[in-house]
């Protein structure tokens, strides 16, 4: 099946101008979901991982199947206050301001093997801010993974020299 028709664009959402595409249509019907989260995990199969990491919230959505599918462990990485042991943060720009990324400190070791799973690269902001904690705790980001790219955002420019795979490009 052709996972783009399975998207919803909605227009003017969350603001005037943005046509969001909506993966809830993907995730409710059986057979897309799990078209996706295979292929999406076919992209990666020839990475070594030991920990998928996904960046709140759309990432649990993609990262955790994936995890199981490839017998990985999964890490979420989280709005400040929302996990409940000791962690790190990092801060980073957005348009029209400034947002926080965190993670358990001891969620992954150093030389752990770790690819970022989400359902969108727009700006690349998110994951270039989810690689930095990684990175922080000693794991060695060998992949990234995405269901949908907005390639006119440009947010794989800001990856330069990391192996970045997504599905569906528009």
């Amino acid at each position: 099946m052709d996972l783009r028709t399975k998207i919803r664009s909605v227009k003017d959402f969350p603001k005037e101008g943005i046509d969001f595409k909506d993966i809830t249509t993907v995730l409710k019907d059986k057979e897309a979901f799990r078209q996706c989260i295979d292929q999406m995990a076919d992209l990666i199969s020839d990475i070594e991982v030991d920990i998928i990491v996904g960046p709140e919230a759309r990432g649990f959505l993609t990262g955790a199947p994936m995890a199981y599918k490839l017998g990985a462990g999964f890490v979420p990485v989280r709005k400040p206050g929302k996990l409940p042991a000791e962690t790190i943060s990092y801060e980073y720009e957005l348009e029209y301001g400034t947002d926080i990324l965190e993670i358990h400190k001891d969620s992954i070791k150093p030389g752990e093997k770790v690819v970022i799973v989400d359902d969108l690269l727009a700006t690349g902001g998110t994951v270039l801010s989810t690689m930095k904690l990684i990175e922080e705790l000693g794991g060695e980001v060998v992949g990234v993974c995405f269901f949908i790219e907005l390639e006119f955002l440009k947010g794989r420019d800001i990856l330069e020299g990391y192996n970045v795979q997504s599905l569906i490009k528009f």
